[in-house]
């Protein structure tokens, strides 16, 4: 059981382990896709109940295009199902829909969608759901650095004014408070190109569960990891203690 005291706001994921669910029972990998994006619907439920306030997931890095030209297609067409299928009822449970990543590089028909997904749920609070498709943390940050120069050459700013502040005002995720809790399902223990500015001070949580295989009891466990630590930013236990007792 979790407490309600502690329950992280942001919480970002990599959503591992699809294709490997699927060859163990002789499926094909599209299948453990499909699988994939039922866990992810019990996630963002379960986020709700538990009162998460924002929900990054990587669901498309910028390299996954390297994976064969069959796999990208099939992924294409199960994300625009979901898109057609899921986000009326996401809209009406109050859910935020945002896309984060270079989306000129999908088809036209993807990037309306997606666009359309937005403006329809952009009012909503009761959970903001950010999905990182042909992201890559360090496209996120080089393109914040052009976006800086720009300012910079047009008169907007000077150089000395750009610090930690202004860049992350240009990351992806400039809306959204940098992450408490990181999970990886899947059993690699690497970040893989996610999130690397906004991480600094997140807790990390590696589990072997394959995603499919991610469920409630998953999340509350990686909750009741995250609320068992310590999170000092810099300072002493003494000090985190002292802040927490005044």
């Amino acid at each position: 059981m979790t407490s309600r005291s502690n329950i992280p706001g942001h919480i970002a994921i990599v959503m591992d382990g699809n294709g490997r669910w699927a060859k163990k029972r002789n499926r094909p990998r599209s299948m453990g896709h499909q699988a994939g994006l039922k866990a992810l619907r019990s996630v963002i439920e379960e986020s709700v109940r538990n009162g998460v306030k924002f929900l990054t997931v990587f669901a498309f890095s910028s390299e996954n295009w390297k994976r064969p030209a069959s796999e990208v297609s099939q992924l294409m067409k199960i994300f625009l199902r979901a898109l057609d299928k899921e986000v009326n009822e996401l809209h009406e449970n109050g859910i935020c829909l945002r896309f984060i990543g270079e989306k000129s590089d999908f088809e036209a028909e993807m990037q309306t969608k997606m666009t359309n997904a937005e403006t329809l749920t952009a009012t909503n609070r009761q959970l903001v759901v950010n999905i990182a498709v042909n992201y890559g943390g360090r496209w996120d940050i080089t393109q914040a650095a052009r976006k800086l120069a720009e300012a910079v050459a047009e008169g907007h700013m000077a150089v000395a004014d750009i610090d930690e502040s202004r860049i992350a005002a240009f990351l992806a995720l400039a809306d959204s408070p940098d992450p408490d809790l990181f999970i990886r399902t899947g059993g690699e223990m690497r970040i893989s190109n996610f999130l690397l500015w906004q991480s600094a001070y997140t807790e990390f949580y590696f589990t072997p569960i394959l995603w499919p295989d991610f469920d409630t009891g998953e999340l509350t466990r990686a909750i009741a990891a995250f609320q068992s630590r310590e999170r000092r930013f810099g300072k002493t236990s003494d000090q985190v203690r002292s802040t927490i007792s005044a």
